[in-house]
């Protein structure tokens, strides 16, 4: 196997623990289209915090490491950087539309850099879940297009689908075993020996890209039914009168029973993928049941929360129009300041619409994102003041300290959506 000069496509959340990790054994070169996100990486900061400032420039190339096969990492937005590189890994954001259809379009144009720059011997692998099929009928057809080349003759491909839990410090992208997968058996083994290279959990070669392709979308579709069946046990739970999380603790007490909590589903992986899944089954003339709808009842908590939030306020005999609200979290999960898809969202806007003023404080959010994205106002310190209700959104670690009481007016009320302050709180999901 020749020395592989690797080009990593999409400098985000996916694409720069890879790269990283990648640069402590091969020439790689990041891609990424956004000139402030590169300006930030090679000064040697992760404004994400995926990757740590002193991991990161401890493999920062200052130069184009491709062109003296030495090991490091060099970003860039210029595509004649990337031209050396025979092994192209594409780990653009794979999102739905307004509609929950997938958008296919950051796979297109990221198909569409990497065929400016196919040569013959090159392998392209993707790391963007998909449904099955995308890889092969979608994406090889562009790299065909624009390099004028023949897909398994002259370049090949295959699908090693992301594994990245955002904010998560304990299952970094190394200590997670890898799906690898490739278009020929040879590239197959091909492809699972070089990410043997850096990934310490080991590998899994699967037979075909479509296997490997289903299994990622499968992975968060079963997450995303196992959560909406807890959900949907919160609500009944609820007008029982009876402790949700109390009954699932009992619950847990058999060895096989599944520890899964009610909440919001929001973020770029279990709130999204099961759409991709039911795409294509629908395009084959099956209607997926149980996996729609799972979507439909986690879809449907944000309004849900807002309810029981309101519900609450009225039982203290607190006027709800008017109210003054303070929403303790903005990002899609704890400890990570991702604002993609998060469903907190959907519970300010409920709250809002029953004339509710919602103030939000979430010191690992970008406001200016937030802002962009949603049209929210949040700030990043908590405000002093007091308020007729407090609502714990997303269990920051930070959040857990936390005087409430400095924070209720003299009849107010907390609510936990995350059940990890409950006895602070006067209701919880």
């Amino acid at each position: 196997m020749k020395i592989k000069k690797i080009a990593v496509i999409g400098l985000g959340y996916v694409g720069l623990p890879l790269a990283r990790l990648f640069a402590t054994k091969f020439p790689v070169v990041g891609f990424d289209i956004n000139q402030k996100r590169i300006d930030e990486l090679r000064s040697g900061k992760d404004l994400t915090l995926e990757v740590e400032d002193s991991i990161l420039q401890a493999v920062l190339s200052n130069g184009n490491p491709h062109t003296n096969n030495i090991n490091g990492l060099y970003c860039s937005n210029q595509l004649t950087d990337i031209e050396q590189a025979n092994f192209y890994v594409i780990t653009v954001p794979t999102p739905v539309d307004k509609n929950n259809r997938p958008d296919l379009t950051p796979l297109y144009k990221a198909s569409e850099t990497v065929g400016k720059v196919l040569k013959k011997g090159d392998i392209v692998v993707y790391e963007s879940t998909v449904y099955p099929g995308v890889t092969e009928e979608e994406c090889i057809p562009v790299l065909e297009k624009i390099s004028g080349l023949k897909f398994n003759e002259d370049f090949f491909a295959g699908y090693s689908p992301e594994r990245i839990n955002p904010g998560d410090k304990q299952h970094t992208v190394e200590k997670i075993l890898k799906v690898t997968s490739g278009s020929t058996p040879e590239i197959g083994e091909e492809v699972d020996a070089v990410y043997k290279e850096v990934i310490t959990a080991g590998t899994h070669l699967a037979p075909c890209i479509k296997v490997a392709e289903a299994a990622k979308v499968i992975e968060n579709s079963q997450r995303d039914i196992n959560i909406a069946f807890v959900n949907e046990l919160a609500k009944i739970f609820n007008i029982l009168n009876i402790d949700t999380h109390a009954v699932l603790e009992a619950a847990g007490t058999k060895w096989n029973f599944l520890p899964f909590k009610p909440g919001l589903v929001g973020g770029h992986c279990i709130g999204v993928d099961p759409y991709y899944l039911a795409q294509k089954a629908q395009e084959h003339g099956y209607h997926p049941e149980i996996i729609l709808a799972g979507r439909r009842l986690n879809d449907s908590m944000g309004e849900y929360v807002a309810s029981q939030v309101v519900k609450t306020m009225i039982k203290k005999g607190i006027n709800v129009n008017g109210a003054e609200v303070l929403m303790l979290g903005v990002t899609f999960k704890e400890n990570c300041p991702d604002v993609r898809n998060t469903k907190i969202v959907d519970v300010i806007r409920a709250l809002e619409d029953y004339g509710i003023l919602v103030t939000t404080y979430d010191h690992w959010a970008n406001p200016a994102e937030v802002e962009h994205e949603y049209g929210i106002e949040s700030v990043c310190e908590l405000p002093n003041r007091r308020f007729d209700g407090v609502v714990l959104g997303v269990a920051h670690n930070e959040f857990l300290n936390i005087d409430f009481e400095n924070l209720k007016k003299e009849n107010s009320i907390i609510y936990d959506v995350k059940g990890v302050i409950s006895q602070l709180a006067d209701s919880r999901l």
